[in-house]
């Protein structure tokens, strides 16, 4: 069965604190993977080694498309609620009593906002894949409630990856176009230019 933690590092600290809610001893690690927020139910966590760009078929990068691995990690209330889904719709229970969480992957359309959830893995307590589905869903971001969970869930991933641009393109197994390239470097240095005058601004003001 897929393993999503072999081969993967990872290092972040956004200062939000640690998960609250564990059923199992999962081996989520904060070398692989991030926690982002936790409710009664579940913890939130992405991958930022596997976060990536789409890649067309040219081998060209995509900087529209964001491709994001995530897991969920459940409490027992959860994992009864999921078992018992299951078996009402008389879908297969075997190993199911080692559930632990879900991963889902993510496909994100930045000019849209919209999430594209292209695939769902129910996961065991060693992050094997017990059960796989493609639910083909399309979120529009903007349309959820701020403060759900959900919506917090993804603008730390969008925020993660605005600030990490050329860290998620070094992860993108595929060439920047000239013109992305030209644009790129036009941002970076109107960037360093709006830092250093913000500088200069706040040294005046502590004069």
């Amino acid at each position: 069965m897929k393993r999503w933690i072999a081969g993967l590092t990872l290092a972040i600290a956004l200062g939000l604190g640690m998960p609250a809610v564990m059923a199992k001893a999962v081996p989520v690690p904060e070398t692989v993977y991030q926690w982002v927020q936790s409710s009664p139910r579940m913890n939130y966590y992405f991958n930022k080694q596997q976060i990536c760009f789409a890649v067309d078929d040219d081998g060209f990068i995509d900087l529209n498309t964001l491709i994001v691995p995530t897991v969920r990690t459940y409490d027992s209330i959860k994992i009864q609620d999921v078992l018992d889904k299951r078996r009402w719709r008389m879908e297969s229970t075997d190993g199911f009593d080692d559930l632990a969480g879900e991963a889902d992957y993510l496909q994100f359309n930045l000019a849209l906002q919209t999430v594209d959830v292209t695939q769902v893995d129910l996961l065991d307590s060693g992050l094997a894949t017990l059960s796989s589905s493609s639910p083909a869903q399309v979120i529009q971001v903007a349309k959820l409630p701020p403060k759900s969970l959900d919506s917090v869930f993804y603008h730390a991933v969008l925020d993660y990856a605005k600030q990490h641009q050329d860290e998620i393109i070094t992860h993108t197994k595929g060439q920047l176009k000239a013109a992305d390239q030209k644009r790129l470097a036009a941002e970076k240095k109107a960037a360093e230019k709006a830092a250093r005058d913000q500088a200069k601004n706040d040294k005046k003001q502590h004069k």
